[in-house]
Order: structure tokens, then C-alpha cells, then sequence
């Protein structure tokens, strides 16, 4: 695993340090994890959106073309 280094404020330092019973790490690791997923589901909505625009208009995507678009195999 990499490791990286973040800040907080001394008053959010002050109250994490009063549950001892949580792993901050793996806190901070499992909020970054949600916001990338959340990042990516929003990448394929819009891609999504964009295939069902240029349907509407007259074009279409190849299936391959939308699978290549949406970034699954």
C-alpha cells in the first residue's frame, strides 16, 4: 500500500483523539474509496447520457464503441 500524509484542524484532531476506538487510517481510506466510486458511477451516467443524446440526434454507438466509452471489457 502507498501511504500519504493529510492535515486536519487541532480541533478535529482533538475530537478524533477521543475515540481511540477507530482506526482513522482506515477511515480515511474507506471515505476515499466511496468518493472515487461515487466519481466513477458519475463518469458512466454521463457517458450514459451522452450515448443516449446522440441516439436521440441519429447517431449510435457501436456497442464496442459504448463498452470502450463506459471503460468495461
Amino acid at each position: 500500500m502507498a501511504n500519504i500524509t493529510m492535515s486536519v484542524t487541532k480541533e478535529l484532531h482533538s475530537k478524533m483523539q477521543k475515540h481511540p476506538e477507530f482506526k482513522w487510517s482506515e477511515v480515511a481510506r474507506q471515505a476515499i474509496e466511496e468518493r472515487i466510486n461515487d466519481a466513477e458511477l458519475l463518469n458512466n451516467l454521463k457517458a450514459i447520457a451522452r450515448a443516449e443524446k446522440e441516439h436521440k440526434d441519429g447517431k449510435t454507438l457501436s456497442h464496442a464503441a459504448l463498452l470502450k466509452e463506459l471503460a468495461i471489457k
